[in-house]
């Protein structure tokens, strides 16, 4: 009686990637063959993976190494992976909404506390995604359903007491086409665009939510002491927005690294420092007295990005 064999070879290479195929033979039986690029969990379970290329950048085309819902079908697989984003983000506002109505904590901080975890809790659902253009706009559609959301809020069609408490600073609904619009709108560029193989995007978002977010909380507490050319804003405001969007990017950094998106490297950090050093520039300046924070700092996080990243 022959024995089972099982072959494996590498039979081309596109994009960084190494593809595989695997030749399974039991006795009597058709032969079982399977091909899997690098990067992608097979139904076995096996892993393989090939360090990114450009530098750390992984590319758009890659196949998603978390399309194991439904592997034979990616398209069912983003869609799947929308909807369990989209309903965790909707629990997740529901759930500071409920908070900032009963009154648990001040207006302020809830409205700070739903600005730093949306967007960072959005971007942990970012692997259950397909790689390419596909899943990147599938993953976009979550916060850009709330672009329309905040439009229908802020516009009075749409009433929610709730949401307009947890997100506007006085509580009026018309608040929200403003901040909150923008803080859609920044993630969703960022997650559309740039995506998850791109530490520009990461930079944009983590620098907007954890560093923006802490600055204003820090800033309250403990910004006795403010800056010379800006009464409005203290030093450890500033000092906070840097630190906390530094720390939440390389965190970001090695989160995606570890599923072979980007690869870390030290210029990627030095790019992060550069980048959060900037944001909170910009957003310590007088201008941010006119302009949201909203849609300076994103903006100048993607410009100092693409010079840096």
């Amino acid at each position: 009686m022959s024995a089972a064999t099982l072959n494996v070879s590498v039979f081309g290479a596109s994009a960084g990637l190494a593809y595989f195929a695997a030749d399974f033979r039991l006795p009597g039986c058709p032969p079982l063959k399977a091909t899997f690029p690098a990067g992608v969990i097979a139904t076995t379970d096996l892993r393989v993976r090939s360090p990114a290329p450009n530098g750390g950048r992984a590319r758009r085309g890659l196949t998603s190494s978390s399309a194991f819902m439904l592997p034979q079908n990616p398209v069912a697989s983003d869609i799947c992976a929308a909807a369990i984003t989209g309903g965790s983000a909707l629990s997740l506002l529901r759930f500071w909404g409920e908070i900032a109505k009963r009154g648990f904590f001040d207006q302020t901080v809830c409205r700070k506390l739903v600005h730093i975890s949306v967007g960072l809790v959005f971007m942990l659902f970012w692997p259950l995604f397909s790689s390419g253009s596909q899943g990147a706009v599938l993953a976009a559609l979550v916060p850009g359903i709330n672009i329309i959301r905040m439009l229908l809020l802020g516009l009075g069609i749409m009433k929610d007491e709730a949401i307009v408490k947890s997100m506007s600073r006085h509580g009026d609904y018309r608040e929200l086409l403003k901040g909150p619009l923008y803080y859609a709108s920044a993630i969703t560029i960022a997650c559309a665009i740039y995506w998850r193989t791109s530490p520009i995007g990461i930079a944009a978002v983590c620098n907007l939510c954890a560093g923006d977010g802490l600055a204003d909380l820090v800033g309250r507490r403990f910004g006795s002491q403010k800056l010379p050319y800006n009464r409005s804003k203290s030093f450890s405001g500033s000092i906070a927005m840097a630190v906390a969007g530094f720390l939440a990017s390389i965190g970001y950094m090695h989160y995606f690294s570890s599923f072979g998106f980007i690869q870390e490297s030290w210029g990627m950090v030095f790019g992060f420092l550069v980048v959060s050093l900037g944001s909170a520039l910009v957003e310590s300046l007088p201008i941010s007295n006119e302009l949201d924070d909203n849609l300076t700092v994103p903006i100048t996080s993607l410009l100092l990005g693409t010079l840096f990243l």
